[in-house]
């Protein structure tokens, strides 16, 4: 198929309204690139209680929807808005489900025991409000396990459906760790027939896997970097899934997520206390000087800075990290800059640095845009141990900002960083691949001594690192062409 498409794209989270992580900020900019290509998409999301509908200027444009889930009948509302390019997005308004503090867990980051419920209905609900909008999706794109049910909804409940049966199902897998498996007793809820609760569909050692599902079902499947659909192909990257990812054959590729620069490009940030390119860096000292009072760090341009923004989560490699970081703190010329938030342990190690390090450490547990955004331009390095990044977009902020990343080899960490080459000064960061503390203290020691010892090589890496472009523009049209792929698949298919 050519030509403008019709988009209905589904998720969990959408920034600015709702993130966590990758999933939010694709959800929120990717649509956005789209319809500034001549296609028209709209997004649906949950309308969670913390999102304010006054400063987004949130209405509501259906009072009452009716969504049809395993016996029961939910009656719900649907408000609307736009994103900054104009893309509509709608809210499915049920406070039974979304009036929570949080979007998938409550304060002690234990799930909400509904989410499959939540999620499903989320996933039913969108579908409705095409009906409800008139709205003829050409292609019903589905993100994680969140709504990875919606190719099967389509294939199955809406096959013949005169709106939506011709539709093609897409599904995009952001983190393969997270799989939507829960008891057997939820798939009851979902309408399904009992013939798709099979191992090779939704059934997963007796309990259902909303993610699996979704593989089988979709007309295309993609993750967000090449290097991690080949990871997630191996029994030890796909958790369980990658004999039903091969099986998908050249329907399952990767497609590096893009990044918005009118957010993220330190030429014009208005989040950063000053701004800076290449040909004229002095902004970045200014906001290395702001950081380091923010954070209560010592105020000296000469110690390098090393930023970290980050859910404090194992697969983020912080586990790993927090077993050496006092060793790099003791021995070596540097600070940290740390933010974020997650497991309680973590949280508290982290959180508890600066009083045993004052003036070395900085750290603010939670989140904070605007912090972020300094700490990505005031640092001179930014460290990413991850044990598995689907794609990772702080270290390709960080490159545009000039603040080389350290990272571990691994799925699109390994795609976006080019490894430092000593003897010819090429190279946009460095690199490690054993999961270790000991290989994370070396590749900072390298950094390190790259960054005192050897300026040319490190004037030379911050400069290839600030031309890199990995632009939303080239992205959503690799999403266009797997777009018309799906549609080719299901008329043949």
């Amino acid at each position: 198929m050519t030509g403008s498409l019709n988009i209905l794209l589904v998720a969990s989270e959408c920034f600015p309204f709702a993130k966590t992580g990758g999933l939010g900020d694709v959800a929120g900019s990717l649509p956005q690139f789209l319809h500034q290509s001549g296609h028209n998409i709209i997004v649906v999301i949950p309308m969670y209680s913390f999102i304010d509908r006054t400063s987004y200027k949130i209405g509501t444009t259906v009072k009452k929807m009716e969504v049809r889930m395993g016996s029961e009948c939910i009656t719900c509302s649907v408000n609307k808005t736009k994103l900054t390019a104009g893309v509509p997005i709608y809210f499915i308004d049920y406070e039974p489900f979304f009036g929570r503090p949080n979007i998938y867990h409550n304060d002690d980051f234990t799930d909400y025991a509904d989410n499959p419920r939540r999620f499903t209905f989320l996933s039913k609900a969108a579908l409705q409000l095409c009906h409800e909008l008139n709205f003829r999706p050409d292609i019903v794109h589905a993100n994680d396990w969140h709504t990875a049910i919606l190719p099967a909804y389509l294939k199955r409940l809406y096959k013949d459906d005169p709106l939506l049966g011709d539709a093609a199902g897409v599904l995009t897998i952001h983190n393969i760790a997270y799989q939507g498996r829960y008891d057997r007793s939820y798939y009851g809820y979902t309408g399904l027939p009992e013939e798709d609760f099979t191992a090779d569909k939704f059934e997963c050692l007796r309990a259902v896997n909303f993610l699996k599902g979704g593989i089988h079902f979709a007309n295309m499947v993609n993750t967000v970097s090449k290097g991690y659909a080949a990871e997630t192909k191996t029994p030890a990257g796909g958790y369980g899934l990658h004999e039903w990812l091969n099986k998908k054959g050249d329907d399952y590729v990767g497609i590096l997520n893009g990044v918005d620069y009118s957010q993220w490009d330190p030429e014009k940030d208005t989040l950063i206390p000053a701004n800076y390119t290449y040909a004229d860096i002095s902004g970045k000292y200014v906001c290395k000087s702001i950081l380091q009072k923010q954070l209560k760090l010592k105020r000296s341009e000469k110690t390098p800075v090393i930023g970290i923004v980050s859910r404090l989560v194992e697969q983020k490699g912080l586990y790993v990290l927090s077993a050496c970081i006092e060793d790099i703190v003791n021995t070596m010329d540097v600070q940290f800059a740390i933010l974020g938030s997650g497991d309680n342990q973590l949280e508290g190690f982290y959180g508890s640095l600066p009083q045993r390090y004052a003036g070395k450490v900085g750290s603010y547990i939670g989140y904070n845009n605007e912090l972020a955004h300094r700490i990505e331009a005031g640092s001179d390095f930014f460290l990413m141990p991850s044990i598995t990044e689907p794609c990772g977009l702080n270290q390709i902020y960080s490159l545009k900002y000039g603040t080389l990343p350290i990272v571990r080899a691994t799925g699109g960490l390994n795609d976006t960083v080019e490894n430092y080459n000593p003897d010819t000064g090429d190279g946009t960061g460095f690199k490690f691949r054993d999961l270790s503390g000991k290989a994370i203290y070396n590749t900072v020691g390298w950094a390190l001594d790259t960054y005192h010892n050897r300026k040319s090589h490190f004037k030379k890496l911050m400069k290839k690192a600030m031309e890199q472009n990995f632009s939303w523009e080239e992205s959503a049209e690799k999403y266009v062409q797997l777009y018309n792929r799906a549609i080719e698949n299901k008329k043949s298919r």
